[in-house]
């Protein structure tokens, strides 16, 4: 039988009467057992309401208990998408400033590599210009001797020209006397 079919309580049992027979039950032994059964009744009752009362404030508990797993649970979740959206970031992050630093190591040697061609140019032509200026000076410096030897003979022509003028002349006014 089930609690909710039969509910007999401590003052159904004092209340009940039983039908006196000829031979039936002695009335004080009765008594006594129907008081002993409403006292066990009552302490059952009484044991029932707290045992329920426990049920009820442990149900409590292990609904807060189940809230607060839910919860950290919930925030363990939460920790770890979190984690996983934070290293992700830094993913993209690290992939980005790889990139740009790649990009920027290549654009600085292109750049070194431009000047570099740049100045190996600007100094093969000066090397151009400073040997066709030594030839050039080479060329006006040879021109220049030869010119003054040129000059330089001819004045030595002039000279040994004028020195035999001068011989002749002095030969010649060798016996010359001149008038006093």
């Amino acid at each position: 039988m089930s609690d909710d079919a039969f509910q007999l309580t401590s003052h159904d049992v004092r209340a009940q009467e039983f039908q006196k027979v000829l031979r039936g039950f002695d009335p004080v032994q009765v008594e006594e057992f129907k008081q002993r059964m409403a006292e066990e009744i009552d302490r059952l009752v009484r044991e029932r309401v707290q045992l329920d009362e426990r049920i009820r404030g442990m149900s409590e508990q292990l609904k807060v208990y189940r809230d607060r797993e839910r919860a950290m649970n919930d925030a363990l979740v939460a920790a770890q998408q979190l984690r996983t959206d934070t290293q992700s970031q830094v993913d993209r992050e690290r992939d980005i400033l790889l990139r740009e630093a790649e990009a920027s190591a290549e654009a600085l040697l292109l750049e070194a590599r431009t000047e570099a061609e740049r100045l190996l140019q600007a100094a093969q032509s000066e090397e151009q210009r400073l040997k066709h200026g030594n030839e050039l000076a080479q060329r006006q410096y040879q021109s220049y001797l030869s010119s003054y030897r040129q000059l330089l003979e001819r004045q030595l022509q002039e000279l040994v020209a004028l020195d035999s003028e001068v011989s002749s002349i002095d030969a010649s006014t060798r016996g010359y006397r001149r008038p006093a």
